[in-house]
């Protein structure tokens, strides 16, 4: 966390808001428990950490930005019911109530930054400094502009980061991993096992009869909760999407054909040269080497050679025309004939001289082609401005507490009717239901609903809404014995063969460990024996799974066991263990040091914030947090 914090520290944005340092203190709110944290308070600020205020414009932006990096790495937007159930909200909140902790502290402790540190953490940031290494006001001022922050927000905040970052030196700055504890992961890392084993497959189990009435009974109560049906919804939605409301054929000949030619490029593959370039300092070589080229002297790649060009970088690419970064050279380039020298070309990047040696014709599909995605992109985009008219005339249907039904009839509109589905839009066979539009934020909603509920429409990811009703709620309840029978007598009978395959392992295991050779047990038993060597923890090999490989570890050398091993289970002798002698500061020795530095800071750092709110008090208004983030809780 302290290496995070430095890291952070290099970069002025980096010292403004130190998110990624700040998102591993979350864990020291959980020190003193979630539901404390999360208490009401009657001040106007979010949150407070003793005398220290988290305003809502914080927590807002804050917020933002978080959310803004989750949607980039997710690539699709998130509903704020998404981001609150990935806990953002909280995230947010832990980051804020760790560095206003600090912040605190640096107050209790009559902590503060002179001007003159803070103009010199200013000035010797790398990004407001010019070519030359020197501060530069208007790299400064630009980047604060592009950033949306004003120089006395900045200023105040960098002053506040750097008295965080003391703190934190001066907490966990020196933490030394304690050679006994690097010897041992030495020893976890590198050891290595070599073991007898052999697979039981569940046939080994033998013949397992059908069960008893009562034994199908018993099983069935010992485990209901197996058997259980969840609760389950009836519902009603009205769906109005773009394209449902979209009408193709009203879209005229006249302005399919205007699209078409207005955006010729969308339906065909344009014209492509392969083109190779020499730069020269004027136009005055270039015209002399052109000369030489064109009079047979020296061909196009000697000349290229003495300029210093590698054949290799010879080629700019097979590049349309719209490719080209230089104007002036994607046109003489397209303008040439194949095999042919331009003219001198004055480009951004100095005089070239171009050739084209090869051209790929461009392509085109016809108009009536494509007249049919034409017709349709116009008519969805017609739709788009329609829907929100629908929209509202429906909203005023639904004031007037018009049936979802009647309404759909009236604007000929798709009403999906779904008679049982569960909050993973299963129907009661668990089959998956069709028809619900954007389940992922739908079915939510449906499951925070109620019969009877007035409902807010849904935006639908293609730019609609839903309405929904539900009609019924079925809670979740235990299936009887007779509607489970054959699924109760399917999982009676692996549960059986899994009972007699331990019993039967426990017994070859028992005979390992008194000198019974595992050949002759693999015989019994009618399978192969097997050897493996190598073993390594959490890494399966053979047929032995990273589960059985760690029971491999976890028993003794020279002792025997078993463990599940997909439908079967493995029977094992523990033949020989093996570590490679620990050499301190050796590479591998520097390496678990770093990690495991890294990891101390942070449990101390951790530890040491989460004491700091537990003397200081942390309070949080969750009226303010909720107007701040926006949405229900």
């Amino acid at each position: 966390m302290l290496q995070n914090m430095r890291n952070a520290s290099q970069h002025w944005l980096g010292k403004i808001v130190l998110t990624i340092v700040f998102t591993f203190l979350i864990a020291g709110v959980a020190i003193f428990g979630v539901e404390e944290f999360f208490r009401g308070g009657s001040s106007t600020a979010v949150a407070t950490v003793g005398k220290t205020q988290i305003s809502a414009e914080q927590v807002r932006s804050a917020y933002q930005n978080q959310l803004q990096r989750y949607q980039q790495q997710l690539r699709r937007n998130l509903t704020p019911d998404q981001a609150r159930s990935l806990g953002l909200d909280r995230q947010v909140l832990s980051q804020l109530v760790s560095e206003a902790s600090l912040d605190q502290k640096a107050r209790d402790l009559g902590l503060a930054v002179s001007d003159a540190a803070v103009l010199r953490a200013i000035h010797d940031e790398k990004s407001f400094q010019n070519a030359e290494g020197r501060f530069e006001s208007t790299l400064f001022y630009q980047a604060l502009q592009r950033a949306g922050l004003n120089e006395a927000l900045f200023v105040r905040e960098q002053r506040s980061v750097i008295a965080r970052l003391q703190i934190a030196e001066a907490v966990a700055g020196e933490i030394a991993v304690p050679q006994a504890l690097r010897a041992a992961v030495h020893r976890y890392a590198t050891e290595r096992r070599a073991a007898d084993y052999l697979i039981l497959p569940p046939s080994a189990a033998g013949d397992v009869p059908a069960p008893t009435e009562d034994e199908l009974k018993a099983y069935y109560e010992a485990n209901r909760g197996t058997f259980r049906a969840p609760e389950t919804r009836a519902v009603a939605l009205l769906v109005l999407d773009p394209a449902t409301v979209a009408k193709p054929d009203a879209v005229s000949e006249d302005e399919v054909r205007k699209v078409y030619e207005r955006e010729k490029s969308r339906f065909g593959d344009p014209e492509r040269r392969t083109i190779q370039q020499i730069v020269f300092p004027d136009e005055e070589a270039a015209k002399a080497a052109r000369t030489r080229i064109e009079s047979g002297e020296a061909p196009f790649e000697t000349v290229a050679g003495e300029r210093g060009v590698d054949p290799k970088e010879l080629s700019l690419g097979t590049l349309a025309k719209s490719e080209i970064f230089d104007p002036a050279v994607a046109g003489a380039a397209f303008a040439l004939e194949q095999g042919k020298v331009s003219e001198p070309v004055k480009g951004r990047f100095g005089t070239v001289l171009l050739r084209v040696t090869a051209i790929t014709p461009g392509t085109m599909k016809p108009l009536a082609e494509v007249a049919p995605e034409i017709r349709k992109a116009i008519a969805l985009e017609r739709a788009r401005t329609e829907v929100d008219t629908i929209h509202e005339a429906i909203e005023d249907l639904r004031a007037g507490a018009k049936p979802l039904a009647d309404i759909a009839k009236e604007k000929g509109l798709p009403l999906v009717t779904v008679e049982a589905i569960d909050a993973q839009g299963r129907d009661p066979s668990g089959t998956k239901a069709a028809g619900i539009p954007d389940a992922d934020t739908t079915l939510p909603a449906v499951f925070r609903s109620e019969v009877g509920s007035d409902n807010e429409a849904l935006r639908t990811k293609a730019g609609g809404y839903v309405w929904f009703d539900v009609t019924k709620v079925e809670p979740a309840h235990d299936k009887p014995l007779d509607a489970v029978r054959d699924a109760a007598g399917s999982a009676w009978r692996t549960a059986e063969v899994n009972k007699r395959l331990i019993a039967k392992s426990r017994s070859f295991a028992e005979r390992l460990d008194k000198g019974e050779p595992l050949d002759s047990i693999a015989q019994e038993a009618g399978v192969n024996a097997h050897h493996a060597e190598a073993l390594a923890r959490n890494q399966p090999k053979d047929e032995l799974t990273a589960d059985v490989v760690n029971r491999i570890f976890a028993t003794a050398v020279g002792k025997a066991g078993s463990a599940p091993s997909g439908e079967g289970r493995a029977v094992f002798l523990v033949k020989s263990a093996s570590v490679p002698a620990y050499v301190p500061g050796a590479q591998s020795d520097k390496t678990v040091e770093t990690q495991f530095r890294t990891a101390l800071v942070d449990d101390v750092l951790g530890e040491y914030i989460a004491d700091v709110q537990k003397n200081a008090g942390v309070s949080v208004n969750q009226a303010a947090l909720r107007r701040a983030i926006g949405g229900e809780y």
